[in-house]
């Protein structure tokens, strides 16, 4: 199977100083920001109407590359698009980096279901360029134009039942528009091709492009001090890594853990673990170079699973008691299985590998009763409050991004990228330079 990518009207997107040109004739946010003016006291037109693509870019201008997902297991192709626009309380990203990730590729073979075509890519970092019409003054003063950010896959609207109630991994638009339909929260993409303006669906932001428009709440400051490249990880892999230890499994000081894929998010929980106190940190794969890696971001043990029973090894490095927490980063019935087998009585079983869809997993209904064995599912962090938690830790030093990737490529490699990642050469995370 090939991804590498094929040029389709490629073409030099506008550089940033040509499109904050433009945007400070047409951008309500940019004319408020040099003259001042507070959000609230703006007078801003009324935003294009979404199905008029000719209003809707009328003020923009420009073009910009995005890489396409059309059909299972076709090549992406490098397209051409108008410059999108934000709308309100959402922001527009020149983007510089984008993580591979496993999410992406299980749709682009097909395996999970999702609008085509779409931009894929959901883990970014990038510069503030403009905000959309009547977004709220807090919003425009915390993420300025220039401004450096991270982003989350999960973009929380902000305002539904579970995001009230601090639950922004549930957030109910994010589910049902994005994740259902392949839009933002008005049901509209924000991505039309250069060459006859048909729309083209966002997987989260759509962030294996030159710019992308995501909801501000998904959002965090980048410190000057942490690099674009290795920093797009944070919106995901790390993130998801985070949202796991900390509130599906809840891990405290001294709790022994398993890790069962050692990829770009479980080698993240091997630190965010570690990070957290954990003191047994046992790392499961059956790739020796991801396990010899594994000991370099906190494992304190490794298991080769094709080599040996995974789950025996694990209760003979505890004492024959199984671990506190174990943690499936695979998403395959096998791995949930030993999952749920390699933890002690009262144990935690999280699992946060997506698989293929109608996969199911087996467990032994006797066990879960009798010995009180918890299986909890977690998708990801909380935007809000867990994000810029996550830039500290890196900030800090205590999550080391700089082990965390292991391979770096250019836009026009997005293709290879993926195939790398799909025949298992990426040992950690791998990154998409934008920049």
């Amino acid at each position: 199977m090939a991804f590498a990518p094929i040029l389709r009207r490629a073409s030099a997107a506008k550089s940033l100083f040509s499109l904050s040109r433009l945007s400070l004739g047409s951008s309500p946010s940019v004319r408020s920001l040099q003259t001042g003016a507070s959000g609230d006291d703006r007078q801003p037109p009324p935003p294009p109407s979404p199905s008029s693509i000719a209003g809707y870019h009328v003020s923009s201008g420009g073009y910009m590359r995005g890489a396409v997902y059309r059909e299972p297991n076709q090549p992406l192709t490098i397209e051409e698009f108008h410059i999108p626009r934000p709308k309100v309380n959402e922001i527009l990203i020149k983007t510089k980096a984008c993580g591979v990730c496993h999410s992406d590729l299980h749709v682009m073979k097909g395996e999970i279901p999702f609008s085509s075509p779409c931009v894929i890519g959901h883990e970014i970092t990038g510069e503030v360029v403009e905000h959309g019409p009547l977004t709220d003054h807090k919003i425009i003063q915390r993420f300025p134009i220039g401004s450096r950010v991270v982003g989350a896959f999960i973009m929380p609207c902000g305002t539904c039942s579970y995001c009230a109630k601090g639950h922004d991994d549930l957030c109910e638009d994010f589910f049902a528009f994005n994740r259902a339909k392949g839009t933002l929260y008005d049901g509209e993409t924000r991505l039309f091709l250069g060459h006859d303006d048909s729309p083209v669906y966002m997987y989260s932001m759509g962030g294996m492009a030159e710019y992308c428009v995501t909801p501000a709440h998904g959002l965090a400051p980048l410190p000057e001090s942490l690099p674009y490249t290795e920093s797009a990880i944070l919106g995901c892999a790390v993130f998801t890594a985070y949202g796991a230890m900390a509130h599906a499994a809840e891990i405290r000081p001294g709790d022994s853990i398993a890790v069962i894929g050692i990829g770009g998010v479980g080698s993240s929980c091997l630190q965010i673990a570690r990070a957290f106190g954990a003191s047994d940190i046992i790392a499961v794969d059956v790739q020796d170079d991801k396990l010899e890696k594994a000991k370099t971001l906190g494992a304190t043990h490794t298991v080769n699973a094709a080599k040996e029973d995974a789950v025996e090894r694990i209760r003979e490095i505890t004492g024959g008691m199984g671990v506190d927490v174990a943690v499936e980063a695979l998403g395959r019935p096998q791995t949930f299985m030993q999952c749920t087998l390699s933890v002690k009585d009262g144990g935690k079983a999280v699992m946060i590998g997506l698989s293929q869809a109608g996969s199911v997993g087996e467990i032994d209904i006797n066990r879960l009763v009798r010995r009180k064995i918890k299986v909890i599912g977690s998708y990801g962090g909380r935007a809000r409050q867990d994000l810029p938690k996550v830039v500290k830790l890196a900030e800090s030093g205590i999550f080391n991004l700089t082990n965390a990737v292991s391979s770096k490529y250019k836009f026009e490699d997005a293709g290879k990228a993926f195939q790398d990642l799909n025949e298992g050469k990426i040992v950690s995370r791998g990154v998409v330079e934008i920049l």
